[in-house]
């Protein structure tokens, strides 16, 4: 192996291990992720004007059959 070579390898060797320390250094100084102030699966779709009214008819229909 050439002296050229070994540099070049030795060189990539310590410039990728310097990107790598550096970027586990910033996802260790990440701020961890605040919770979200909408529901999110089931919950959010509950929560939508057109179940609602889905409900509010179903409801309404399930009255008018018991009622007649």
């Amino acid at each position: 192996m050439d002296e050229d070579s070994r540099r070049s390898r030795i060189r990539s060797f310590v410039l990728g291990g310097l990107v790598g320390a550096s970027a586990a250094v910033a996802a260790g100084r990440r701020r961890p992720r605040r919770r979200r102030p909408t529901p999110i699966g089931l919950a959010a779709f509950e929560d939508a004007p057109c179940y609602r009214e889905l409900v509010a008819e179903e409801e309404r229909r399930e009255a008018s059959r018991r009622g007649a």
